[in-house]
């Protein structure tokens, strides 16, 4: 196929012939064996905003510019790309095994924009290390599994956001509040007591603004989905997108078509627009009676984002933990060890019966 992604030209090293990474935190390429290293060089220009209504409408929803070599995991179903010529691989998400030979090449929309890793694996391994250490009866194999580096992989999750004016007008009710006395019988006689109400006024109007980025996962499986915990990157640190940044990592192909991320982002976009309403109503409280949302010059990147994955089994339980690659914050489900409570649980209560024969 004619049409390849720039990204399966590797850069070698210039001192050594090795294959050159992105080294996290920096702008550059680094080789892992004599050291050298390389810019890459900046874009002439800015990411570009591509007008969403052309995109769906003349370009067509399963368009795309350019084509990437992917593996299909057969166990999960992620769909990843490899960024470096590798012998062996594993899922990043189920850790199933990966055979090269099973590449096959589709199309995509090529990524307008990138926040690259800010730190490498070993920081990542340092970050899920503390964690666990922290962790409270947290099983002996999972200790180790923080420590394997070859568990944890950096992973350029795919995302679109979306970018529009939003115009809303309006009908409801402002509700404000205010407090009577009432009076009651007890016991001890009668007695009064502040008692809040609502005093609800007709309201309407109309609300209107810029809304930026509103950040769709473009990974549909729910075993995959990044835990809203970590999900909050610096855009200010989008950079052009360069095929240069994906070397050394794994990037996961948008399985959401745009069309589906479009009217994912309708409903956030209806959320900031009831915010907006409620705030423009005032009083105490809202009632939304109607609201007719519109959008105009609506834009759309694909854009990849950085996150570290350690996939981890447990007694026939799969357990992932996550690793926020620009930010470093972590998120996971972990399991506890069983024996660990049983037998703190135990010691508990000889201390409870040594005390109790003393104290006779």
């Amino acid at each position: 196929m004619e049409e390849t992604l720039k990204a399966e030209q590797k850069k070698a090293c210039a001192n050594c012939g090795a294959e050159l990474k992105f080294k996290p935190g920096s702008h550059q390429l680094k080789c892992g064996y004599c050291g050298y290293e390389e810019f890459i060089e900046p874009a002439k220009s800015s990411f570009e905003e591509l007008e969403l209504k052309h995109y769906l409408q003349v370009v067509g929803d399963n368009a795309y510019t350019e084509t990437i070599d992917l593996l299909h995991c057969k166990n999960c179903g992620a769909n990843q790309h490899v960024e470096e010529n590798f012998k062996s691989l594993h899922c990043v998400y189920c850790s199933e095994p990966l055979i090269r030979e099973d590449v096959e090449k589709e199309g995509w929309i090529l990524p307008g924009a990138v926040v690259p890793f800010k730190f490498d694996n070993k920081k990542a391994i340092a970050v899920f290390k503390k964690w666990v250490d922290g962790i409270w009866f947290a099983p002996s194999k999972l200790k180790r599994a923080a420590l394997d580096s070859e568990g944890l992989h950096g992973l350029y999750v795919p995302y679109w956001t979306f970018d529009a004016n939003l115009f809303a007008s309006y009908q409801g009710e402002r509700g404000d509040h205010y407090y009577e006395t009432q009076r009651y019988k007890t016991k001890n006689g009668t007695q009064t007591r502040q008692v809040r109400k609502t005093r609800w006024s007709r309201a309407s109007g109309s609300v209107d603004g810029f809304v930026d980025d509103i950040l769709i996962n473009a990974s549909e499986k729910k075993r995959r989905e990044i835990p809203a915990g970590i999900a909050r990157w610096n855009m200010k640190e989008l950079v052009p997108f360069n095929s240069n940044y994906l070397a050394g990592f794994v990037t996961e192909k948008y399985t959401i078509s745009l069309k589906d991320g479009h009217h994912l982002s309708f409903q956030k976009a209806k959320n900031i627009a009831y915010n907006w309403i409620r705030r423009d109503i005032g009083g105490d409280t809202q009632r939304i009676h109607h609201a007719d949302i519109k959008l105009s010059n609506e834009t759309f990147k694909h854009i990849l984002l950085p996150v570290y994955i350690s996939s981890y089994r447990y007694k026939n339980k799969e357990y992932h933990f996550y690793v926020n690659g620009q930010t470093g914050e972590i998120s996971g489900k972990h399991p506890y060890s069983f024996w660990k409570i049983f037998f703190l649980v135990l010691f508990i209560v000889l201390i409870i019966v040594v005390i109790a024969i003393f104290a006779q």
